[in-house]
């Protein structure tokens, strides 16, 4: 092995990475760590305040597939073989661990959890496009799949608009690719559940994550999406993680599936669960915490959809949230409580609906988290429970059942978010709060 790719992201969910010769990573460099110019990364230190550290995380080193992070020699052989770690951002001068490091507020929510009683499960579902390469030689800039119907001169195999769910080859052109991505994240040490097409054209993909820690979920998914990045590059196509690259056909989400749990008597028990709730089978407990999750999912927003273009996926009529509610299997509310298996503590869950992949992941599930555990510190009561599509819903009848609406601007949600902030600050910090909110406007 000669290289190792250091990692780590930014506040708003980009990779960055060093580069190190494998000698140069010693005992030493677990405490010293390497160099870094924070000025020069997007909400990390001014220029006066540049010199910040990266520190390798021994528990994230994992050998990279051949062909994944190499190059070929004139043999046509593999050269170069290289691993990954993930880095934690210090303060240089032995200024210890960086507040603006999205991986570590990740860390502090989960000890925050604990401290609260509460040990917390997670899973995320990886939804992207990907699309065949435009010809160079044409002059549009028209979105090029062999799947969409504009796209194939078969088109009894193409997938037309919002038809595409669960569908099978040959219309679903990239099970394999989606094959390849599952068996490279399992050398990651990453479990999927399943991959399959998504509802819309064009080659729209979901990989599903298997539940584990917040911040270890977080980096699962971070390791999901430059996977899917690196395999459509190699096959020359493109990754698209734009929430809304098709303006008449669904978007992309990063539905997020929550559970808190408790230890008693040695044995872990999932506290959201109580077989006497006839509804969903849920506890008090887990009605606090969709409480909370209702209260500040305006504010939310900011953090789970930080982006111009995250609003041109929320608007109703293509399974996006568009309204503040919470129902049992209802796929038109913020909050929806899966209810596939009854009796089964262990998948009991609530899954959270608005973020997409324009997020940080790592802030995602802290920011979902802390709202939830004010709902139960305050014991907030959400309204009653939403069964009915509520894009079909009129103005009065939504009034009447007490449902608010998300956000449907960017601006909006920085208002939100500015009225509505206190629920973070156990864990983030007024000054990345600042920071984060001075970028977003910009």
């Amino acid at each position: 092995m000669k290289w190792i790719r250091l990692q780590f992201c930014n506040p708003f969910g980009l990779i960055h990475q060093l580069s190190i010769p494998a000698e140069e990573l010693t005992n030493d460099s677990f405490v010293d760590g390497f160099p870094l110019d924070g000025s020069s990364i997007l909400g990390f230190t001014e220029i006066e305040k540049s010199d910040i550290i990266l520190i390798p995380d021994p528990l994230t080193f994992v050998i990279l597939p051949d062909y994944f992070d190499s190059y070929k020699n004139n043999q046509n052989s593999y050269v170069s073989k290289s691993a990954r770690m993930f880095a934690n951002i210090h303060l240089g001068f032995d200024g210890g661990r960086y507040s603006r490091d999205s991986r570590y507020i990740s860390e502090k929510a989960e000890r925050f959890a604990k401290k609260n009683g509460f040990s917390s499960n997670w899973a995320a579902e990886i939804e992207f496009f990907v699309f065949d390469k435009p010809d160079p030689t044409e002059k549009n800039s028209q979105i090029t799949s062999k799947e969409a119907p504009w796209g194939s001169q078969n088109l009894e195999d193409t997938i037309q608009i919002k038809k595409g769910y669960y569908r099978d080859s040959p219309s679903d052109t990239l099970t394999n690719f989606r094959d390849e991505v599952c068996d490279v994240l399992e050398t990651f040490g990453i479990k999927t559940k399943a991959h399959h097409h998504e509802v819309a054209t064009a080659g729209q993909s979901e990989i599903v994550l298997s539940h584990t820690g917040l911040t270890e979920m977080a980096d699962a998914f971070i390791t999901g999406v430059k996977t899917v990045r690196e395999i459509a590059s190699k096959r020359k196509m493109i990754a698209s993680f734009n929430p809304k690259p098709i303006p008449n056909d669904n978007g992309s989400a990063v539905h997020i599936n929550q559970s808190l749990w408790k230890t008693k008597n040695k044995k872990n028990y999932n506290v959201f669960y109580d077989p006497s709730d006839k509804y969903a089978e849920l506890s008090q407990t887990a009605h606090y915490y969709i409480g909370g999750l209702l209260e500040h999912a305006r504010s939310l927003c900011a953090i789970t959809n930080p982006t111009i273009q995250s609003y041109k996926r929320l608007v109703p009529g293509y399974e996006a949230p568009t309204n503040i509610a919470w129902g049992k299997m209802n796929r038109s509310v913020s909050v929806r409580i899966p209810v596939h298996n009854k009796k089964n503590p262990r998948t009991k869950r609530i899954e959270y609906r608005p973020p997409d992949p324009t997020s940080n992941i790592y802030l995602v599930e802290s920011a979902i988290l802390l709202a939830g555990l004010d709902g139960i510190k305050k014991k907030i009561q959400p309204p009653d429970p939403v069964d009915v599509n509520t894009y079909k819903l009129t103005a009065s009848k939504m009034k009447s059942l007490n449902i608010k609406k998300l956000p449907t601007s960017l601006e909006e949600a920085i208002n939100a978010f500015k009225s509505d902030n206190n629920f973070l600050k156990p864990v983030i910090d007024t000054n990345f709060m600042k920071m984060y909110l001075e970028h977003l406007k910009n």
